[in-house]
Formats: C-alpha cells, sequence, structure tokens
C-alpha cells in the first residue's frame, strides 16, 4: 500500500503576514506594515540620496529629521534663506532636477549626466527669460540669460554625477507612465509644453503612456547606469499614492490612475526581484490601503495627510533603519502644514500640479 508524502494543506504552516485576517483586519490600522523583511539597513551614516515624484520629499524631509544623512549634491549659495533655498528647488531632492516622474525621465537624466546623450531640445525662451526644458520650473521666471541657463545645466548635471558617484543609498519614487516626449530624439519631458511653460507644437512633442515593458527596461537601464558609477550602491523603489492630476490617455483619471500605478507597483517588483541589494518599500499600500478608510488622504482625496505619512515613515524606520531616528522624525518648518478638514496636509513642490491646476481652471 502507498503512503503519501503530503500532509495536511500547506497553507497551513503559513506565518501570520500571509493571512488577511491576521495581518490586516484583526490589527489595528495604525500598525500595519505591508512589509516582511528589508534586505539592507540604512545606518545614519550613510548618504541617502532621493528622487522621483512629488511624494519622495517626504521621505527626504523625514530622514533628516530623524538625524539620517541626507544627501544633496547640489545645494544652494552660503547663507540663503531657507524659504528661499526651497523657492529654487535647492534640497528638495538631491540634485536640482525638480519631479522626476517617469521611469524613462530618470533613464535620460543618468544618461545626460554620464554624457551619454545630449537631446536636441533647445532651452525655452519665456518673454525676456529662458527654461531648461528638461527644468522648467527649476527657478522662479526662468535664467535671466541663455548662457547663464546653459551654465547652470552644466552644474546641475556635474552634480547628479557626483550624486550618483557618492551616494549610498538611492531612493526613487516612481510617479507616472504619461508623459510628453520630443519627437526629434524620444526626450522626455517633465511637463506638457505649453501648460505653465514653453510653447506647444504637435509637430514637435507627442504623447506617450508607457507600458510594463517599456518602464521596467528603463528601470533597469538606469538601475546598470548607476552601479556602474557606483557598483556598491543600494535602492530603494516606491510608488507614489498621489492619483494623476489630469490624463491625457482618453480614459476616465481614476482608471488612467489605476493602470499607471498597477505598471509601475509590478516594475519596482520585478527590479526587486532582478538586482541584489534592490528592494520596494510599500508606501504606495499604505496610503491607499482600504484598512485605513480614506483617512490618509484629504477632502481632494489626492494629498496625502500628515498622518498618512507618520505611517510611511514609522515602517520606514522600523524595518530599513539600522538604529531608531529622532524622536521628532517630522517636518521641521510648520509653515509647510495645512489644515483641510482637521486633517495636517504637507505641502511639496509638485511641478505636474503647478502646469495642470491652471489648465483645469479653464478647462
Amino acid at each position: 500500500m502507498s503512503t503519501s508524502s503530503h500532509v495536511g494543506c500547506p497553507y497551513s504552516t503559513l506565518p501570520d503576514h500571509a493571512y488577511w485576517r491576521k495581518a490586516v483586519a484583526e490589527v489595528a490600522p495604525e500598525i500595519i506594515a505591508p512589509i516582511v523583511a528589508a534586505p539592507f539597513k540604512i545606518a545614519r551614516t550613510d548618504q541617502v540620496a532621493t528622487a522621483g515624484s512629488c511624494f519622495a520629499q517626504h521621505l527626504a524631509k523625514r530622514l533628516q529629521a530623524g538625524g539620517f544623512s541626507y544627501f544633496v549634491a547640489e545645494s544652494g549659495y552660503p547663507r540663503m534663506a531657507e524659504d528661499l533655498a526651497v523657492k529654487y528647488n535647492y534640497g528638495v531632492f538631491s540634485a536640482r532636477f525638480g519631479n522626476i516622474y517617469t521611469a524613462r525621465q530618470l533613464r535620460q537624466l543618468f544618461a545626460r549626466a554620464l554624457g551619454e546623450f545630449v537631446p536636441a531640445e533647445p532651452l525655452w525662451q519665456d518673454g525676456a527669460y529662458w527654461r531648461d526644458p528638461f527644468r522648467p520650473m527649476i527657478q522662479p521666471h526662468g535664467f535671466e540669460s541663455r548662457q547663464e541657463a546653459e551654465l547652470d545645466r552644466a552644474q546641475h548635471l556635474d552634480a547628479v554625477r557626483g550624486m550618483m558617484e557618492s551616494l549610498d543609498v538611492f531612493i526613487f519614487t516612481l510617479g507616472l507612465t504619461e508623459s510628453w516626449v520630443c519627437r526629434a530624439d524620444g526626450a522626455v519631458l517633465p511637463m506638457c509644453p505649453g501648460c505653465g511653460a514653453g510653447t506647444f507644437d504637435p509637430e514637435k512633442y507627442e504623447f506617450r503612456n508607457f507600458e510594463v515593458e517599456e518602464v521596467i527596461d528603463d528601470l533597469r537601464a538606469a538601475l546598470e547606469q548607476l552601479r556602474r558609477a557606483n557598483p556598491s550602491c543600494r535602492v530603494i523603489f516606491t510608488v507614489s499614492p498621489v492619483p494623476l492630476v489630469a490624463t491625457y490617455s482618453g480614459n476616465h483619471v481614476l482608471s488612467a490612475t489605476t493602470y499607471s500605478k498597477s505598471v509601475l507597483r509590478v516594475a519596482a517588483d520585478r527590479m526587486a526581484r532582478e538586482f541584489g541589494n534592490c528592494s520596494y518599500f510599500p508606501s504606495y499600500e499604505i496610503i491607499t490601503g482600504a484598512f485605513n478608510g480614506g483617512t490618509y488622504f484629504a477632502d481632494d482625496l489626492r494629498n496625502v495627510t500628515e498622518a498618512g505619512v507618520d505611517h510611511v515613515m514609522n515602517m520606514f524606520f522600523r524595518h530599513f533603519a539600522a538604529e531608531p531616528p529622532n524622536q521628532a522624525a517630522a517636518p521641521s518648518v510648520p509653515t509647510q502644514r495645512l489644515t483641510r478638514r482637521g486633517r495636517n496636509v504637507l505641502e511639496v513642490v509638485c511641478d505636474e500640479y503647478a502646469s495642470l491646476n491652471a489648465a483645469e481652471q479653464q478647462a
């Protein structure tokens, strides 16, 4: 008589985090952490660089407040007032690149910093001022001369290369799949020309909504570029929970948001499985999860509340920090808080919102 080597149900030996009831439904919402284990730890002395969408700015502020070494490769002038530095986008991210919403944009930025890609798109003239089309909102009103804009761009790309070579940990927050691309060479712009800066010309620019394999290829290439410059670096990907301001896809903005975030989530997971010392951190799941009853969004259903950022960063420090952060691991500038329906909402610099909000008001 034969005997079976299989005993019982294979699910019966799984840990609590594998079950919805034990890991979500019966857990206090404020301590839910949809992460099992971090592949590495971040020490206070590690140089941590950030880039990406608007939501990435929360990570930068909390890292600094928590006593960790936030790496800024492109800082403002000595004694520049903090509010003025932020206005000119110094210290908002680790270099003065503004929002980097798509994986293709990151890939091309690294290629430009390494001297491997020179876009054909010229500087944009805006009245008496000049704008860098790849950082159109980086400076209020633009630069006073073409030469100033060109010199600032060269300095910026040097700083990006220095950041790549010197950082210990790179945190990139994926934000969008939709973008506008220069037809001449495929250079990706951070915003649609004509929406706040530049002039729209359908002969020069086209809309692109990147598919999952394209995003995976772009992230893979960006990681390979970064590893060539810095073989020992560690990387964390997150996906911004902030919905699209508007979509040009022809779909409803809710469906377009779901598509975009789904593609980005799959791509981030693929990178975490393909590359060593590369991880995904679930800030998206924490903010958008049904367990919090929608309380992590403000009344506009886009901006993330301070309670949501608190939850994200508490879980981040718990799993990735080699030692606990300072007790006051929160933004140090009270003026950056706005109260909406009794909830504190933390302000961030958002090129997407700045460029498309005016278009919405005119629609």
